[in-house]
């Protein structure tokens, strides 16, 4: 079976798009890995699938190149709601994911803001292993150290460093993923606070590696910059492919403001695909 599919990128961070809201489309993990290869399928960091919502305007589900769903994406979001934008004339999209509703608005110059919702900072709700402080959570790796915990719909561990450029995190960032600390893993994200309003951030997604952004992990760490003090609650995130502005809410909210960008349209083969009539969530 043929699918066609959509490759799109919000700061590099890539994503195959597939557009399963008029009729559902089940993929097995082997042929979610086969589209996220590089070499022998299309290649991305995360895969996505669109089906129907009664409660918004689009269910968002998130795979990670290792077959695994995700919880949230904030880069994805932006690319799913600047396309539906597009396709409806509006200005204003609510995208529904596994972790709940986010609400994103058209910004200046093309950009979108998505409303990542609700920061959680308790022990069990990023969650890890053992009752403690999130804001120095007990787990070091090499020169890593004392991270902030927090939970964006998905867990982080962000370690602040003097120099980010100096820290092996192919290396360190697989073993820091699946520490016991972390039940369900974590994304893992080193910060050097460049200036009050300026942090330079590299990430180590979970079942993703290393990738050119993270929308999650920019909000995560603005809030565990702000916690820790090193900032106020509205900063400029700079990652490898681009700049995000990340401003944390006084009801807790996070928002997350950047550009989005469509690359190419195709068609994959991926043999036998199991389709049905589209489900609608919720």
């Amino acid at each position: 079976m043929r699918l066609p599919f959509t490759k799109m990128h919000g700061l590099g961070n890539d994503f195959v798009v597939i557009d399963a809201r008029s009729r559902s489309i089940v993929l097995s993990d082997d042929q979610k890995r086969r589209v996220a290869d590089r070499r022998r399928g299309i290649g991305c960091d995360q895969l996505i699938v669109l089906e129907h919502s009664a409660r918004a305007d689009v269910f968002m589900r998130i795979y990670n190149p290792d077959g695994t769903e995700a919880g949230a994406c904030g880069n994805a979001t932006r690319c799913v709601a600047g396309r539906l934008m597009a396709e409806n004339g509006v200005e204003r999209i609510v995208v529904e994911t596994i972790s709940g509703l986010l609400e994103t608005t058209a910004a200046d110059h093309g950009d979108i803001t998505v409303d990542m919702g609700e920061v959680k900072t308790d022990w069990r709700d990023i969650p890890v292993a053992e009752a403690c402080d999130t804001l120095h959570l007990p787990l070091r790796s090499g020169p890593l150290l004392d991270p902030v915990g927090v939970n964006v719909g998905n867990p982080h561990a962000v370690f602040f460093v003097p120099d980010v450029a100096a820290i092996d995190l192919e290396k360190l960032g697989p073993a820091l993923e699946h520490a016991p600390l972390f039940p369900e893993r974590a994304n893992i994200e080193i910060v050097q606070r460049l200036a009050s309003g300026r942090l330079r951030m590299r990430v180590w997604e979970r079942g993703a590696g290393i990738t050119q952004a993270c929308g999650s992990g920019a909000c995560a760490t603005l809030v565990a910059a702000a916690r820790r003090g090193l900032t106020g609650r509205k900063a400029e995130v700079v990652l490898d492919g681009g700049t995000l502005t990340i401003e944390w809410l006084a009801n807790n909210h996070v928002l997350m403001t950047g550009g989005w960008t469509t690359s190419f349209k195709g068609e994959i083969e991926l043999g036998e695909v199991a389709a049905r009539e589209a489900v609608t969530h919720g």
